[in-house]
């Protein structure tokens, strides 16, 4: 070993684990923000008496946001830097939330959850791929894994801490804080990332050739990945939007909807962290069935059981509903070539979150339109369309 590759050699296991860790908090922080946003759909349609439809719509302005502009904000990191575009995108999100706490009306709010998604939106593609270029291999897959629980752990914290300054002060107090704590930690992003991107950035050229990745994208088989995520993420949106109505029908108050909100994501964390793994061993095809199956299951109990019976199971729930998006993320650097990785997350996260987008009006929409019961019956079945498509994944050959 040379003097001069020492301190690359040395240092890039220090930039791998600070990019990890800065990535998993940044993650923490957005998803818990944006699934923190389902405790106050209640309060903001009791405030200004609005049906399902439109709650779900100011639900929508966010995922809207976050869905159009996946994909460019990936192309504006590679002009600016993920550094400075990825403290900037957290910068608005917490402006987003100071805005709504002071926001008058029913169009200034949905102004302000815009302005939150636009926030969010770079977040997910950025830190993927800070990641993916960090490591490879098996390790890829734990880590991503790893980086998704972290977002799940966010959405265990700030829904129970929202509940919790909620029934103390308001919501307007509530949205505030967090907003203050977002351009904080935009701060903090912009300071200490430099130093972990260049290392992860490093670290791939020390490793042999061949673990990067294939050497050609395989792009039928990322198609059918990103589509299975769009629906999937049609399934999860569409259920945690109507939980909280579905738990107030049967009798919940506000913190009881903190509570189960925090034991869905609670669940959620432990199948983002576990499934990823267990993709490796049991593969991404069964492991994506036996998610859906669960998830499917778990919604339609939503409606027939009574809320002491429902409590219990959310974090079972939680763990189907959510961890199916570790297996199908962490397959992305395995279908596509190296050098495309920014942008395939770009993408396939563009596309998730459309679907998200739509789920909370559509949903909203038919619980207006057919109840709650027959809305959730409905999105029981639109989740089990998934397990055909992942069943093609077999017959679409992966190219090494």
């Amino acid at each position: 070993m040379t003097a001069a590759s020492a301190p690359v050699q040395s240092a890039a296991p220090r930039g791998v684990r600070a990019t990890l860790a800065t990535c998993g908090a940044t993650h923490a922080l957005h998803d818990g923000f944006g699934d923190g946003m389902l405790l106050f759909l209640p309060l903001w349609q009791a405030e200004l008496g609005l049906t399902l439809a439109e709650t779900g719509a100011l639900r929508a302005m966010y995922s809207i946001a976050n869905s159009a502009l996946q994909l460019p904000g990936s192309f504006l990191s590679e002009r600016i830097g993920e550094r400075l575009t990825l403290a900037a995108g957290t910068a608005l999100l917490g402006l987003g939330f100071i805005a709504a706490s002071i926001s008058g009306g029913y169009v200034l709010l949905a102004a302000a959850l815009l302005l939150t998604g636009v926030g969010a939106s770079v977040q997910h593609p950025l830190s993927s791929s800070l990641i993916a270029r960090s490591t490879s291999g098996a390790r890829l897959r734990v880590a991503l894994g790893a980086y998704n629980f972290m977002g799940d752990v966010g959405k265990v914290a700030v829904p129970a801490l929202a509940a919790f300054v909620v029934s103390i002060w308001g919501w307007r107090e509530a949205t505030g804080a967090l907003g203050a704590l977002g351009v904080a930690f935009a701060l903090g992003i912009f300071l200490i990332l430099p130093r972990a991107s260049a290392h992860a950035a490093a670290a791939p050229a020390a490793e042999p050739h061949g673990v990067d990745g294939p050497a050609k994208s395989h792009w039928p088989r990322f198609g059918m990945l990103a589509v299975i995520s769009t629906i999937d993420s049609m399934g999860r949106y569409g259920a945690l939007t109507l939980l909280p109505f579905v738990l107030i029908a049967k009798g919940a108050d506000i913190s009881t909807v903190g509570v189960a909100l925090s034991l869905v994501f609670a669940g959620g964390a432990t199948g983002k962290f576990a499934c990823g793994p267990i993709a490796i061993r049991a593969g991404v095809i069964g492991t994506v069935i036996a998610t859906e199956i669960v998830t499917a299951a778990g919604i339609l109990s939503l409606s027939v059981l009574p809320l002491y019976a429902v409590m219990p199971l959310l974090p079972l729930f939680g763990l189907a509903l959510n961890g199916t998006s570790s297996v199908l993320y962490g397959s992305v650097p395995e279908t596509v070539a190296r050098d495309k990785v920014g942008r395939a997350f770009g993408l396939f996260y563009s596309m998730a979150s459309g679907g998200s987008a739509i789920a909370p009006y559509l949903y909203g929409y038919l619980g207006d339109k057919l109840g709650l019961e027959t809305a959730l019956t409905i999105l029981a079945c639109g989740v089990l369309t998934i397990l055909p498509l992942a069943a093609s994944l077999h017959f679409i050959k992966a190219r090494d």
